[in-house]
């Protein structure tokens, strides 16, 4: 009987030890970092003229798709993430797990914007719609849409790496 009970102390004191470890155990995160993999030109539709260049990203598998730019902490001015669909749809986007405000620019398959979301909040889970069918969404860092001037039947183009 003696054995049993400095049997279940021992074990019990293992136990408190195991969960005082626990208590201790640090996660290190990394922070994502910017990918460059291509070069994205906005274009003023009337004057042709070329209103903004940015360095992108694309996302194109259904991970990329999902994931987007979720659990970043910043993204300089001159960069963007530019989402490539195969189909032409109307298309929502929303801001989970994602830390830093963005503009979200709708594109047509004739790569001319549709419609925008403007300064959407980091983390919100409310829908950002598109207005039209979409086949491509540019995000980059809220304020841009209204800095650029952009407006409805501009244009991009862009080239890979």
């Amino acid at each position: 009987m003696k054995s049993l009970i400095y049997g279940l102390i021992i074990i019990s004191i293992g136990l408190v030890s195991c969960k005082k470890d626990q208590n201790r155990i640090t996660v290190k995160t990394e922070d994502i970092t910017f990918t460059k993999e291509g070069q994205l030109n906005i274009i003023n539709n009337s004057t042709k003229k070329v209103i903004a260049k940015l360095d992108i990203e694309f996302a194109e598998t259904a991970y990329e798709t999902q994931t987007g730019l979720m659990y970043r902490n910043s993204m300089a001015q001159n960069q963007g993430m530019l989402f490539i669909f195969k189909d032409e749809r109307p298309r929502s986007f929303y801001m989970k797990n994602t830390r830093i405000p963005l503009d979200i620019i709708y594109l047509d398959t004739n790569k001319e914007i549709v419609s925008f979301q403007e300064n959407a909040q980091p983390l919100n889970k409310n829908s950002l719609p598109s207005n039209k069918a979409a086949k491509y969404v540019l995000e980059v860092n809220a304020g841009l849409v209204k800095q650029w001037q952009l407006k409805i039947g501009n244009f991009i183009t862009f080239t890979r790496l």
